[in-house]
């Protein structure tokens, strides 16, 4: 018999639309559903996902696919399905909900409301019958119908205490110091957490959290840290031979389920691999490893070759699951290995890959790494030279990557995020500098170009979620905030003036939809935005950095390019409405902590004056882009069609200016003294 579609199926999510022919009578989220359950009397059941999350995967084939558990939540339930991707705003919410009142949050999140939208109970996955002493779904179910019809006062009052609990201002300290004395703190609870021997903070599960590394390479450049440098290096490089990092077709994977990076949750998010890519380059920057640059150039060959859209957008994200097991795309046993490379080179490259006949990962198969490995070490344990190593792992690498290809390939949800096609935008900008390849600029000018022509609506409004010719959802302040830091970055790699400009007018929208005139802070939903039981202002830099910590750097750095203070005073305002929160646990907002680290730090800036086809116009821009000046304000003024009073070109050369701690330096005109002038 064929099945019946609910109402998904006219969604464009790809993670409604994987629940379309479940029998589960599902909803999209709207007024349609909630004014249903108040017709009929009914709780809603709120389920929320998205299309790459494992065990959302689970909990569909063990429930939301089962007749029997269809039958209870379509008897006593209006049940509605959101995409945590499309719906930020609701998932943070209701996420927000499950760690207060459960300690731990995670998707699939579980929320029974009531018809007004008030949870009062919440949790995450949950199989459909007990089992290890975890409740089943069914059971679940008939207590809270249960509870909904006999107790109705009590359940009602949960939901309205939850509400008050999020509606709860918040009392803003006037004590709290913008001082190096934070950041100190941050750094300390980094290094207490800091895992010497596979690099990381805390133990298993370890996620990437690329703005830990990114503070951390500020903290050691601006006070000298050697052991924040260490930690990036230690973290950065036992990543990249890990098993999270996918050594045969790139891309980082979302976090590793162990402690030394072996054994990933394999699904590959946009966002994870544009902040990684970011950190590698600076990393790059700072020590010169070249293992760090081809590491980030890796990283955007996968994101170019798997998930850019022909029309210059690019996709979120690719599943952890094949065939319904995850991993199983790209893991491989010993036997297979041989039997593709030969006996010889296929035993050589098995065993530096440490890829076992027992296996590292499930039914003896294998995830390569390069854990506790370096090439030149084994290439010595086997006679061979570095090169004539790195020539049969090269070629082991392409014929096991063209095997894979031939495999049934992890689901890929191809919808286009504004905020991480911006967070893709920013990687992409720096790369052009860093890896001094102008390709990467113009992939990110191509991306910027989608955005303003598909997901801007006519009359100016910035919109969230792009597939298949539709461009929906009123954009957040994540998409405001990352679009501004995506506009600046391109800017400070092409020096266009047009990016400046749209930098500002996105700065000014985004003051009018989000920020709070009379307390400060950014509200994460724009004043146009839906009316939910609550309006947060998001602070917590957990695996995406929040918007407010992003516009908080942000904006200082319009203020300084276009000379604005209005810019620099918002920030400052940002600073001391979130310094209290922050100081809580400095280490859980390090990308705000990057913030003040630059509202803190003694700034540089630097002016390049030339002709911008002249040799030694771009050796001068090169210096400059060379270094890692987290702090430095860079201008470049073209000669041959600007005229400045302030800054001239001497001697007909390209000519830099560089102003440090309120004082100006001579002119300079030699590369060599610009590149020792910036590492003073």
């Amino acid at each position: 018999m064929d099945k019946k579609p609910n109402k998904l199926i006219n969604e464009k999510s790809p993670y409604l639309l994987q629940h379309a022919y479940n029998p589960v009578d599902w909803h999209p989220w709207g007024d349609e559903a909630f004014e249903k359950a108040k017709r009929e009397d009914k709780p809603v059941f709120l389920s929320i996902g998205y299309s790459t999350c494992h065990w959302c995967h689970v909990m569909e084939r063990e429930s939301f696919e089962d007749q029997e558990v269809a039958d209870v939540l379509n008897a006593d339930f209006i049940s509605i399905k959101v995409d945590r991707e499309e719906r930020p705003d609701v998932d943070g919410i209701y996420m927000s909900v499950c760690q207060a009142m459960t300690g731990q949050g995670g998707w699939p999140l579980t929320v029974v409301m009531t018809p007004d939208k008030k949870p009062f109970f919440v949790g995450t996955y949950f199989p459909k019958n007990r089992q290890m002493g975890r409740i089943g779904l069914l059971e679940l179910l008939s207590g809270i119908h249960n509870a909904w019809q006999n107790k109705r006062d009590d359940i009602v009052k949960t939901g309205d205490d939850v509400v008050q609990m999020l509606q709860r201002p918040t009392v803003v300290s006037e004590d709290v110091n913008l001082s190096k004395d934070i950041l100190d703190q941050a750094y300390s609870q980094l290094e207490q957490k800091f895992d010497g021997e596979y690099g990381g903070f805390g133990t298993a599960p370890k996620f990437p959290t690329p703005h830990n590394m990114l503070f951390l390479l500020r903290y050691w450049r601006h006070f000298g840290d050697k052991k924040a440098l260490f930690m990036v290096e230690k973290t950065l490089t036992s990543m990249w031979q890990g098993g999270i990092y996918d050594h045969l077709g790139y891309g980082f994977a979302r976090y590793s389920t162990d402690q030394k990076w072996l054994a990933p949750h394999f699904e590959k998010m946009l966002y994870d691999n544009a902040l990684l890519c970011y950190s590698y380059l600076e990393a790059y920057q700072c020590t010169g490893n070249a293992d760090f640059a081809r590491v980030a150039e890796e990283v955007l060959t996968y994101v170019l070759r798997d998930m850019t859209d022909q029309e210059g957008g690019f996709y979120s994200a690719e599943d952890a699951d094949s065939e319904g097991v995850e991993g199983k795309f790209y893991v491989f046993t010993r036997g297979q290995v041989l039997d593709i490379l030969g006996e010889k080179e296929g035993t050589i490259f098995a065993d530096c890959y440490n890829i076992s006949p027992q296996g590292n990962f499930e039914h003896g198969t294998n995830i390569l790494n390069l854990i506790g490995r370096t090439i030149s070490e084994y290439a010595k344990k086997v006679n061979l030279s570095t090169a004539e190593l790195e020539d049969i792992l090269t070629r082991g690498r392409e014929a096991l990557y063209h095997v894979r290809e031939e495999r049934i390939h992890p689901y890929k949800d191809d919808k286009i995020l504004t905020a991480w096609n911006a967070l893709m935008i920013t990687a992409f900008a720096k790369a052009s500098r860093v890896l001094k390849n102008g390709k990467y600029a113009k992939v990110a000018q191509q991306c910027l170009e989608f955005i303003y022509a598909k997901l801007m609506r006519h009359d100016g409004r910035l919109l969230a979620r792009y597939r298949t010719g539709e461009a929906a959802h009123l954009a957040y302040l994540d998409d405001y905030a990352f679009l501004l830091m995506a506009l600046i970055e391109t800017y400070e790699t092409t020096f266009a003036q047009r990016y400046l400009d749209q930098a500002v007018k996105l700065a000014e929208d985004m003051k009018k939809l989000f920020w709070d005139a009379k307390q400060g802070g950014f509200y994460f939903s724009g004043v146009d935005g839906e009316e939910l039981i609550a309006r947060p202002k998001e602070l917590y830099d957990g695996a995406i950095p929040s918007g407010n910590s992003v516009t908080t750097l942000a904006l200082q750095k319009l203020a300084d390019l276009t000379g604005n203070e209005k810019w620099g005073k918002m920030a400052e305002r940002q600073l001391h409405f979130f310094a209290d929160e922050a100081a809580r646990y400095a280490a859980g907002y390090t990308y705000f902590m990057m913030a003040l680290d630059y509202y803190i730090a003694d700034k540089t800036k630097v002016v390049i004056v030339g002709s911008v086809n002249d040799a030694d116009t771009q050796a001068m821009l090169q210096v400059v882009l060379n270094h890692f000046l987290p702090e430095a304000l860079v201008n470049f003024y073209d000669s041959s069609k600007e005229l400045q009073d302030e800054y001239k070109v001497v001697d007909g050369k390209a000519t830099a200016y560089i102003c440090k701690n309120f004082a100006c330096q001579p002119p300079i005109t030699d590369t060599e003294k610009l590149a020792h002038m910036l590492e003073r």
